[in-house]
């Protein structure tokens, strides 16, 4: 399958960068044993009110040290300047020993010689990352929450102390034994652990998950049939060698400073990959479903992947796939059933920004942030290049306009280099808001621009309800505290509630620096209900219901889904926030397998487990 007609205006570029998004309110992995909630009779849909409320006060306070949390991050660099070296590593919030907390599990890479390419320092003698504070860990990390504030490492003991230089992260229950498995991601490799009551194993092969050679970055698990139980997609960045890197002669202009990362452009495409479920394993259907997209006229690989949501787009109870794609147009793949996608990121207007170019997207999220069950997308960019906000026409027609300047996310997002971003509802008023993880790619950048650093502010935008330039709105450190804002070379990211207290934590991965967690301590007696599907006929995750909260001012719809962001994996658990409300008045779910469900009153501050129908 090739893909349609698009006009591209390729454009100068120092280095790469990388982004993904996520979807809309997710929170904690369950407070302790959920409570159950009969489905009750339906009440009547409002509409929002269009109303800008004062911000609460809300503080993001950095709780990494206190909390034990001690993950440094590896990407090989020695001072060669390898292109996978500037890529970072994702982050997977689950729950894999069923005790109602959220866990982390870090991606980490490896030096080059543990990746099996014999490193060529310049002048013969390593170079020092200045973000890294501390020795990198060696292997990819689990860390367990111990329920009282600290993380303890459980790696070996989980059986995941492995050395691969590794990209990305996905979670879902593939089997549907209840335990959630880990799909990883990285140079050369895709590996499925298994997990068996909190052991882990890796059952890639005998599975069906053969990738072979490719640079494998953002993955997602979703059932594409509907037929109960999670099928695999993943994004493949570039074509890329030690070799062919090296041969290239890349330079950060007017530095001194000697070789700079080279482009994407300076690299051919990849194909990207999807396999089929087929009872506990996996079979290799990219070519049958239309997802190797080949250049137009050139009948060459065209991906470039880095970020990948999933959503039912047009509402026809089949899962889509929207891929965030580096300085070539993104990709809107439409199920048509069957198992079979059509490309129509170009016309449907998600592809390219509005002067026809494509931009260099990393981080990508669903949501509906104007509570009227329209879908926007959310794409964050490469530095100098505005995030971009895709916003659904209707979704009978299908088509999206980029409407990110006109709801206060262009200048603001324009200057930073952006990875990691998600929609999360931060202060509990029923409203998405948006977070951004940024970081350059040089640490020598500020010599060829002097309004691009190194570290960057992470960026939070507030969601204040008032459609038009004022809609989302930049929190500086007033709003939130200064700890959120300080600068560093962040890549992947997620949202989580750590403490089980209703509202949603953040942790973030620094490129070859120390990942960091901050707890949201919010000042005022906000409330929320949060959810933890259990499918029956459906996948056992969940994954791919549709939630609509009737509040008595708003409607929130929001499709489940963890795949989100920058190479990571976010909460299992759907969060929705009720400002002051006690209770949620209507919920309705629509499952996967197509069964509907309508729970009323469901009280706040609860942890509320939601099993399908049989």
């Amino acid at each position: 399958m090739t893909s349609k007609n698009w006009n591209i205006k390729l454009r100068e570029r120092v280095a790469i960068a990388v982004f993904t998004s996520a979807s809309l309110y997710v929170a904690g992995c369950g407070g302790g044993k959920p409570e159950a909630v009969v489905p009750k009779a339906a009440a009547p849909k409002v509409v929002e009110k269009t109303v800008d409320a004062p911000a609460p006060k809300v503080t993001f306070v950095e709780v990494t040290e206190a909390s034990g949390l001690k993950f440094i991050h590896e990407n090989g660099f020695e001072g060669e300047k390898l292109l996978p070296e500037t890529m970072g590593s994702g982050v997977a919030v689950l729950d894999y020993d069923s005790d109602g907390l959220c866990d982390l599990f870090f991606v980490n890479g490896s030096t080059w010689k543990e990746a099996g390419i014999e490193p060529k320092p310049p002048g013969g003698k390593p170079e020092v990352l200045p973000q890294r504070t501390g020795t990198p860990h060696k292997t990819q990390a689990l860390f367990r929450n111990a329920g009282n504030g600290k993380f303890e490492e459980v790696t070996e003991k989980a059986g995941l102390a492995q050395i691969q230089f590794g990209q990305g992260v996905t979670v879902g229950d593939f089997d549907n034994d209840g335990d959630p498995d880990l799909v990883v991601t990285g140079l050369d490799f895709v590996r499925l652990y298994r997990n068996d009551g909190g052991k882990f194993a890796d059952i890639s092969k005998e599975a069906g998950i053969t990738a072979g050679k490719g640079w494998y970055t953002s993955a997602a698990f979703f059932d594409l049939e509907n037929d109960g139980d999670l099928d695999l997609f993943i994004c493949n960045y570039v074509q890329w060698s030690a070799e062919f890197d090296r041969a290239q002669d890349f330079q950060l202009a007017g530095t001194g400073s000697g070789r700079a990362y080279g482009p994407p452009t300076a690299f051919p495409g990849s194909y990207c990959l999807l396999y089929r479920n087929e009872g506990g394993k996996f079979a290799d259907i990219s070519e049958r479903a239309g997802i190797r997209i080949k250049t137009p006229g050139l009948g060459v690989p065209f991906a470039k992947s880095l970020g990948v949501a999933p959503q039912d787009v047009n509402g026809d109870g089949l899962v889509d796939l929207a891929v965030a794609n580096d300085t070539v147009p993104n990709f809107l793949f439409m199920n048509k059933g069957d198992g079979i996608f059509e490309e129509v990121g170009v016309s449907c207007g998600v592809a390219l920004d509005q002067s026809g170019s494509a931009r260099g997207a990393m981080g990508i999220d669903w949501g509906d942030f104007s509570n009227d069950e329209a879908l926007a997308l959310a794409i964050g960019n490469f530095a100098n290049e505005m995030t971009a906000l895709y916003v659904a026409d209707d979704r009978k027609s299908g088509l999206f306009t980029d409407r990110a300047a006109v709801y206060g996310l262009g200048a603001p997002t324009q200057p930073p280099l952006k990875f990691g971003l998600f929609f999360f509802d931060y202060d509990l008023d029923g409203r998405l808001d948006l977070l951004s993880t940024n970081g350059h790619l040089e640490s020598d950048i500020t010599k060829v621009q002097a309004s691009q650093t190194y570290p960057q502010s992470a960026q939070l935008f507030r969601n204040t309800g008032k459609l038009g330039r004022e809609l989302f709105r930049l929190m500086s450190k007033d709003d939130i505290g200064p700890d959120l804002l300080k600068p560093i070379v962040g890549r992947g990211s997620a949202c989580f509630d750590m403490d089980n207290d209703g509202d949603l934590d953040v942790i973030m991965t620094e490129n070859g620096g120390p990942a960091r967690l901050w707890r949201n301590d919010m000042a005022e007696s906000r409330k929320s209900v949060r959810l933890k599907l259990v499918g029956s006929k459906s996948n056992r995750d969940g994954l791919g219901a549709t939630i609509v909260a009737t509040l008595p001012d708003k409607v929130l719809m929001h499709q489940h889904f963890t795949a989100r962001s920058y190479l990571s994996s976010l909460d299992p658990v759907v969060t929705i926030g009720l400002g002051e409300s006690d209770k949620l008045p209507k919920l309705d779910i629509t499952w996967p397998s197509g069964k509907k469900q309508t729970l009323t009153d469901i009280p706040a501050g609860k942890v509320v487990q939601v099993k399908e129908p049989e």
